[in-house]
């Protein structure tokens, strides 16, 4: 099938697990003309204006951050604040989990645009630990928490362990940097307020189109001197677009409502997991859930899930999931779930249902 085919296989179906109700462009566009009339917005101009300062400085808020800078790509912003890291202290090297977005999805952009050198750091199945940064002798200038790791299934640190690797980076003028890309979803995991876990970090990166669901953008947090250098370090790389108006519009309209949610998303997440007890060919990381997200991992190869995933979705208008990837094993893939708007309004009769049908279709596939 191509792509085409799988994006109409899907909005075939009447229902679907993962993530949040995608709204059609003109729902969104109306959406958003009328949260402008409502509030009265007037645009930007290359970031300034009320409402891009008003937006920044209630994340800045909110996280407890001197400081904020509306950017239009993640991407961009994390290496970005990475190299500052790297020039207020005088070394080239940064640690990163070997799971870390900028090593696995960004084309080497720090190394061929010489932002930084790059060493991996920990298990490449667990979160990094305090031992972990402390067996390094170079002299580190940053690193990179991200929070939840997503690649590993939304796993995050120990309360305790997150604390002593902050008071170890202050004591080692260490740059502590946060991938929080998912940051919103950490909350529930730790039980702890979105200051509390910025708390000891030098700077953060947030995404408005993950679990806020935005059209896109992100934001760097840090001191007022930092996200002044990073704001200069943007505009080099072409990242000082002429209206920030639309992107921030979007994601402004719902922050409330979607970080409102996120208790409710994480209930439904440990649900699920009871659910998932009375399923043993289907095997959840991590064991016990740690955020509104999981990865699921079944006992045939991807090209075989993904066949039954397209069975369901044909012959009883369920998506079951995005994509499946193959694992280190044979036979065996591992696919994504976030836990949204979708699974939180699905009737729970409904859920189990699509889990029958998806266990179901998995044992054709192995006959």
């Amino acid at each position: 099938m191509t792509d085409a085919d799988i994006s109409a296989l899907r909005l075939s179906c009447h229902s679907l697990l993962p993530g949040h109700r995608q709204p059609s462009p003109a729902e969104s566009f109306a959406a958003m003309a009328q949260w402008c009339e409502t509030n009265q917005i007037k645009h930007d101009t290359y970031g300034e204006g009320a409402l891009v300062q008003q937006f920044e400085q209630k994340i800045a808020d909110l996280l407890g951050m001197p400081a904020a800078l509306f950017c239009m790509t993640g991407t961009m912003t994390q290496v970005t604040a990475l190299r500052l890291a790297c020039a207020e202290r005088g070394s080239q090297l940064v640690a990163l989990h070997p799971s870390s977005h900028i090593l696995k999805h960004e084309r080497s952009n720090f190394q061929l645009l010489d932002h930084f050198q790059a060493v991996q750091l920990g298990d490449p199945f667990r979160p990094w630990t305090l031992a972990d940064l402390q067996s390094f002798a170079e002299p580190i200038a940053a690193v990179q928490y991200e929070l939840p790791m997503r690649e590993i299934g939304g796993q995050l640190p120990g309360w305790d362990e997150l604390s002593a690797i902050k008071a170890h980076c202050r004591e080692k003028n260490i740059h502590l940097h946060m991938d929080g890309a998912r940051l919103w979803e950490a909350m529930s995991g730790f039980g702890h307020s979105l200051a509390d876990i910025a708390r000891g970090f030098d700077s953060v990166y947030v995404s408005f189109y993950k679990g806020i669901g935005g059209m896109g953008g992100a934001m760097l947090l840090g001191s007022a001197e930092f996200i002044a250098k990073a704001k200069v370090w943007m505009h080099r790389q072409g990242g000082n677009m002429f209206r920030r108006t639309p992107y921030v519009v979007a994601a402004a309209m719902q922050f409330e409502q979607r970080l409102a949610a996120m208790p409710d998303y994480y209930a439904r997440t440990l649900w699920l997991y009871e659910c998932l007890k009375a399923y043993p060919q289907l095997t959840p990381n991590p064991a016990a859930p740690q955020s509104n997200m999981l990865h699921l991992y079944l006992p045939v190869s991807k090209e075989k899930a993904t066949e039954a995933r397209n069975a369901v979705a044909r012959d009883h208008g369920i998506w079951l999931f995005g994509n499946a990837v193959n694992t280190a094993l044979p036979d065996q893939c591992m696919l994504e779930w976030y836990v949204g708007d979708q699974l939180l309004a699905m009737p729970d009769a409904e859920v189990v249902h699509a889990l029958d049908l998806l266990v179901a279709a998995i044992a054709r596939q192995t006959v």
